[in-house]
C-alpha cells in the first residue's frame, strides 16, 4: 500500500467514525473503518457500487442501525436515539437513485410542500421557501409538473430542493448524478456551488462513481471493498500516486493482488465489413409517450457502436428494436438485408442480450448456468460441451466452474453474463450499461473480453453506458436525448465538430442545442437565500398533528391520481359483495330427479308423484336398471334417484312401511345432507297421503317447526350481514399494508427515517385515509345489502354504524401491522390474506359460532375483531338489536385499536439495517 503523508490541520470533523463494521449477510460493507471528515467542505467518497459507500452516508445521516463501533456526527453519537431526534432537523439526506425521495404522484410544489410540512414550516414560510428554491433551481415553469414526468437530471434538481427547505448543517448525496445526462450533471454542480457560496459554513458529503466529477471536490476518501484505501484533496491523491488522473489514482490505490495482471488497454483498429444493421425511421411509442423517435443509422460487422445518454432518453429501447427484439412502431430495421420480425424465433438466436441487473439464476453455478442456456438455445451436447469448455477458458471462469453467482465478485458476475449471452455465437451483441458499478480493473478486463469478441469473432457490438471514457473506446457513437439521436460519429469526430477538448464537453454543446439551454444560472440567481432557520433553534415537538397530517394529506393526493388504487379501494368491496351475495348461495334448489320404478303401480307412481310436484326437485327421465342409475349419476346428470321396491303397493295396503330407497349423490356432504333432509320431507308427507287415501290413520305425529328472524330459511339473507365484516377486514387491511410497503419498495420511507416524523405519526397519518375509504365502502355495502339484496333490517343504523367506525380502525390497524413485517407489495397481499381471511371466516362465527369451538380456535375467535362487528351486523339486521344491546360488543372493537397500533409502532424501525 502506498503510505499515509501526514493529514494537515483541519477544522473539527463533522463526522468521526472510529472501528465501524457493518454486515449484509456474508457480505462487508464497513471493515473496522475509521476516518474524520472535515466540516465545511465539500468530501466525496469515490470508488465502484458495491463498496460500501451508500452504507456509510445511511450510518452518518441516521438512516442505518449502527452494528459495531462509533459514528459521531455534528458533535453526538448517532447511537444515541435523543441525539438523532435532535439532528435530523440539522441534517439532509438524498438517497441513491433518480428522485428515489420523492412521490411521483405529486407536483414539484407539493413534493416541497411535503418536506416542508414534515419540518413543521408554517404555510407563508413554506411558500417563500418553495418560491426562492425552485427560483434558484430555475424549475419555476415546472411547479406543477408531476415529478414522474421529470426528466433526470430535473427530479435531481426537485430532490435537492426537498433536501434544502430547511436549511441543513450537513447535506448528503448519495450518488446524485448517476443516471443524468452531462449537461444536467454540470448544472447540478453549479448549483451545488451557488448553495455553498450563499451558506458556506454547510457541510457537502458526496458519493459518486464519476472520477471526473470527482476533481470539483475538497477532499476524498477512496472506498473499496468496505476499506478506506486513502483521504485527501484530488491533487494528493494524484501526487501522492504518481498519476495523472483521479482514475489513475484509483487504481494505484487499490491492493496489488486486484491490480496484477492490469495493463492499459488497447484497441486493434476496425477494418470496414459488410453493414450488419441499418435501421430507417424507427419509432417507439408506448401510449401517447415517444420513447424513440425517427432513428436512422448502419452498423458494420464487428464494429463497437455506443449509446450516450441519460436514464430514460431511449437507449436500451433503440437497442431492442435495432436487433430484433422490439417491434416497432413506425419505420424498420434490417439484419444482413433482412427485416427484422420481433416475432420470428430464427431472428432471436442472432441476438445476444446482457441486461444491466443481474439476470441468470443464483442458485444454480456457473457452469449449470451455461449448461442451461446452452439447451435452451437447442446446442447439441457436444457443441454445448465444446462451448462451455472454450468459454470458461477464456473468460477466466473454470476456477469458478461450482460456484454460485451470487458468491462471486461482480466484475466475475459480469464475464459470466456475457459468456452467457454469447453461448450460441449471435452476430449482434447487445449490453446495457455491462460495467455499471464495476470497478475499473474489472472495467479494463470486461472491455479487453468485448474487443476480443470484436475484433476476433466478428461481432457486431451494441454497448449503452454512461461513463465518457468507455465511449471513447468505441468505433462510433451515438449521443442520444429525449428518443432522438443528436449525432453519429466517431468519438474524434463529434468532438472536432464541436471544438470541444472532451467528449463530455461536446455531448453538453449538443444537448444546449437540442434544449435551448445555455447551462448558466440565470440573473438573479446566483446564490441561496437562507431566511429563517428551520433546523436549528426551532423546537420540533415529539408528537406533531402537522406532521401528522402531512402523510394524510400526501397519501390521499396519491389515491386520488392513481386510478388503480382508488378504484379498488372504492370498488373492491363491491364486487367481491356482488360475488359473494349471489354467488355463495346456500340454498339447495331444482335437485336433479329421477325414479326407479319396480313397482309399477299406482300407488308407487303416486308416491313418486309427490317428488316430481317439489319446487326442491326437477324430473329427469327414469332409470331403468341399476347400472343406468350409476352411469348417470357418475355422469352428473342426477343428484337423487328414487327407488321403489317391486312389492310397494302391497305392503301399503297391508299397514306396512314399505322400504323406498334414495340414493344421493355425496361428492359435497354439506348438499347431499339437506338433500336427505328434503328427501325424508317429501317421503312421510306422501306415506301419510297414501295411507289416509287407503283407509290408514292418514297422519304421522311429528313436532311442528318454525322459524325466527329468517322465517323463510333464505341463505342470502343470512348470509349478506356476514359478509359486510368479512369484506370489511380484507380489503381495507390490504390496502393499508400496501400504502405503508410501497415506501419501503419505493425507497421513500428514507425520508421517515431521516426526518423528525415519528413512527406513530407515519403509521397513523398513512392509516387514515383508509379509515375514510373503509366507512365510504360500509354506506354502499349498507345500501347493497338492502336494496339490492332486499335483506330485512329491523335494528338501529346509528349502531351498525358506530360499529363499522370503530371495527374499520381496528382492522385498518391489522393491516399497519401487518406491513411492519413484509417489506414487498406481494408479500403483503399474500400475508394481509392470510391474515384476515383465515380467522374470519374460520374463527370468527362465519360458520360456526364461536361457543362451539374449542382450543386455539376458541382464543382466537375471542380475540380477533370479526367476531363482535358480526354479532352487531346480525344483531341490526336480523334481530332488531340496539346500540344498548349491543354495547358489549363494542369494547372489544375498541380495545384492539390500541393493541394493534402499539403493536405496529414497536414493531416498526426508523432505521435500515
Amino acid at each position: 500500500m502506498i503510505p499515509e503523508p501526514e493529514t494537515p490541520s483541519r477544522p473539527d470533523p463533522v463526522v468521526r467514525l472510529t472501528g465501524v463494521t457493518h454486515r449484509y449477510g456474508r457480505t462487508l460493507a464497513a471493515a473496522d473503518v475509521s476516518l474524520e471528515l472535515p466540516a465545511g467542505r465539500m468530501v466525496g467518497f469515490i470508488g465502484p457500487d458495491g463498496v460500501g459507500k451508500s452504507t456509510w452516508l445511511g450510518l452518518m445521516a441516521g438512516a442505518r442501525r449502527i452494528q459495531a463501533g462509533e459514528v459521531m456526527v455534528l458533535g453526538g453519537d448517532m447511537r444515541d436515539k435523543r441525539h438523532r431526534e435532535r439532528l435530523f432537523p440539522r441534517i439532509a439526506y438524498m438517497p441513491q437513485g433518480l428522485g428515489k425521495n420523492l412521490y411521483p404522484t405529486l407536483s414539484v410544489r407539493e413534493n416541497i410542500d411535503f418536506f416542508g410540512r414534515l419540518f413543521g414550516q408554517s404555510r407563508s414560510e413554506r411558500d417563500r421557501r418553495i418560491r426562492d428554491l425552485l427560483r434558484s433551481t430555475g424549475m419555476s415553469d415546472f411547479a406543477d409538473r408531476p415529478a414522474r414526468k421529470l426528466s433526470g437530471g430535473m427530479k435531481q434538481k426537485l430532490s435537492l430542493c426537498c433536501a434544502l427547505v430547511h436549511d441543513p448543517d450537513l447535506l448528503i448525496l448519495d450518488e446524485p448524478t448517476t443516471g443524468v445526462d452531462p449537461l444536467s450533471r454540470r448544472q447540478f454542480w453549479e448549483l451545488i456551488e451557488r448553495i455553498r457560496s450563499g451558506r458556506p459554513s454547510m457541510s457537502v458529503l458526496i458519493a459518486t462513481a464519476y472520477m471526473e466529477e470527482a476533481e470539483r471536490f475538497d477532499w476524498l476518501v477512496a472506498v473499496d471493498d468496505g476499506k478506506k484505501l486513502a483521504e485527501g484533496s484530488p491533487a494528493e491523491l494524484r501526487e501522492r500516486t504518481g498519476a495523472s488522473s483521479l482514475e489513475g489514482a484509483f487504481l494505484a490505490l487499490l491492493p496489488e493482488d486486484r491490480r496484477r495482471g492490469h495493463h492499459e488497454l488497447t484497441i486493434p483498429p476496425l477494418h470496414k465489413g459488410d453493414t450488419v444493421i441499418e435501421a430507417e425511421g424507427l419509432t417507439m411509442r408506448f401510449g401517447s409517450f415517444t420513447a424513440v423517435d425517427d432513428v436512422n443509422l448502419s452498423v458494420d460487422r464487428g464494429e463497437i457502436f455506443g449509446f450516450i445518454g441519460s436514464n430514460g432518453c431511449g437507449k436500451s429501447t433503440t437497442m431492442k428494436m435495432l436487433t430484433g427484439l422490439l417491434e416497432p412502431t413506425r419505420g424498420e430495421a434490417r439484419l444482413l438485408g433482412r427485416k427484422l420480425d420481433a416475432r420470428n424465433m430464427a431472428t432471436r438466436r442472432r441476438v445476444g442480450y446482457m441486461s444491466q441487473a443481474f439476470s441468470l439464476y443464483g442458485e444454480l453455478t456457473v457452469r449449470r448456468n451455461l449448461e442451461l442456456h446452452a439447451k435452451l438455445f437447442h446446442l447439441t451436447p457436444d457443441l454445448a460441451r465444446e462451448r462451455i469448455e472454450r468459454l470458461e477458458e477464456r473468460f477466466g471462469l473454470k476456477r469458478f466452474a461450482d460456484d454460485r453467482p451470487d458468491d462471486l465478485p461482480l466484475g466475475i458476475r459480469q464475464r459470466l453474463q456475457l459468456a452467457v449471452a454469447v453461448i450460441h455465437r449471435p452476430d449482434v451483441l447487445i449490453l446495457d450499461e455491462p460495467t455499471s458499478g464495476v470497478d475499473p480493473v474489472a472495467r479494463d478486463r470486461f472491455w479487453e473480453l468485448i474487443i476480443d469478441l470484436s475484433r476476433q469473432d466478428g461481432v457486431t457490438i451494441f454497448i449503452s453506458t454512461h461513463f465518457m471514457n468507455e465511449a471513447l473506446r468505441c468505433d462510433r457513437v451515438a449521443l442520444m436525448h429525449a428518443g432522438r439521436i443528436l449525432d453519429t460519429d466517431t468519438p474524434r469526430a463529434l468532438k472536432e465538430k464541436r471544438g470541444a477538448a472532451t467528449l463530455e464537453e461536446a455531448f453538453i454543446g449538443y444537448l444546449e442545442d437540442a434544449s435551448g439551454e445555455t447551462g448558466e444560472a440565470p440573473a438573479g440567481q446566483g446564490t441561496f437565500a437562507a431566511g429563517e432557520r428551520a433546523g436549528r433553534g426551532v423546537a420540533h415537538p415529539r408528537f406533531s398533528p402537522a406532521r401528522l397530517f402531512s402523510f394524510t394529506i400526501r397519501e390521499s393526493m396519491e389515491l386520488k391520481r392513481d386510478p388503480i388504487r382508488l378504484g379498488m379501494a372504492l370498488f373492491g368491496t363491491l364486487l367481491l359483495m356482488l360475488v359473494i351475495g349471489y354467488g355463495v348461495n346456500l340454498d339447495v334448489n331444482n335437485l336433479s330427479f329421477a325414479a326407479l320404478d319396480q313397482d309399477q303401480t299406482t300407488a308407487s307412481q303416486s308416491y313418486i308423484l309427490e317428488y316430481e310436484g317439489s319446487r326442491y326437485f326437477s324430473v329427469r327421465p327414469p332409470v331403468s336398471s341399476p347400472s343406468d342409475m350409476d352411469r348417470r349419476m357418475v355422469a352428473g346428470e342426477l343428484s337423487v334417484v328414487i327407488q321403489t321396491p317391486p312389492d310397494f303397493g302391497r305392503d301399503l295396503d297391508r299397514g306396512d312401511a314399505p322400504e323406498v330407497g334414495a340414493w344421493i349423490d355425496g361428492a359435497m356432504p354439506s348438499r347431499a345432507e339437506i338433500a336427505r333432509g328434503y328427501v325424508q320431507g317429501v317421503h312421510n308427507q306422501a306415506l301419510s297421503r297414501l295411507a289416509a287415501r287407503t283407509g290408514g290413520s292418514g297422519s304421522l305425529y311429528g313436532m311442528p317447526v318454525r322459524y325466527r328472524y329468517n322465517p323463510e330459511m333464505k341463505s342470502i339473507i343470512a348470509m349478506v350481514p356476514k359478509v359486510i365484516p368479512l369484506l370489511l377486514v380484507f380489503i381495507p387491511a390490504m390496502l393499508t399494508a400496501l400504502g405503508v410497503v410501497r415506501e419501503k419498495e419505493m425507497g421513500s420511507i428514507l425520508n421517515v427515517y431521516t426526518t423528525p416524523v415519528t413512527k406513530f405519526e407515519f403509521l397513523v397519518g398513512k392509516q387514515l385515509p383508509y379509515i375514510a375509504l373503509s366507512l365510504i365502502n360500509f354506506a354502499f355495502l349498507f345500501l347493497m345489502a338492502v336494496f339490492l339484496f332486499r335483506v330485512p333490517f329491523t335494528g338501529s343504523l346509528p349502531a351498525l354504524a358506530a360499529g363499522a367506525l370503530v371495527y374499520v380502525v381496528a382492522t385498518t390497524g391489522l393491516g399497519l401491522l401487518a406491513s411492519t413485517l413484509t417489506s414487498s407489495q406481494v408479500a403483503a397481499i399474500a400475508g394481509t390474506a392470510i391474515f384476515t381471511l383465515l380467522p374470519a371466516i374460520q374463527f370468527s362465527g362465519l360458520i360456526d359460532p364461536v361457543s362451539t369451538l374449542e382450543g386455539t380456535g376458541r382464543i382466537i375467535g375471542s380475540l380477533y375483531p370479526t367476531t363482535y362487528y358480526l354479532l352487531i351486523s346480525e344483531g341490526t339486521f336480523s334481530k332488531g338489536l340496539g346500540l344498548a344491546s349491543l354495547a358489549g360488543f363494542f369494547w372489544p372493537l375498541l380495545a384492539a385499536i390500541p393493541v394493534t397500533t402499539i403493536l405496529s409502532v414497536l414493531m416498526l424501525r426508523k432505521q435500515g439495517a
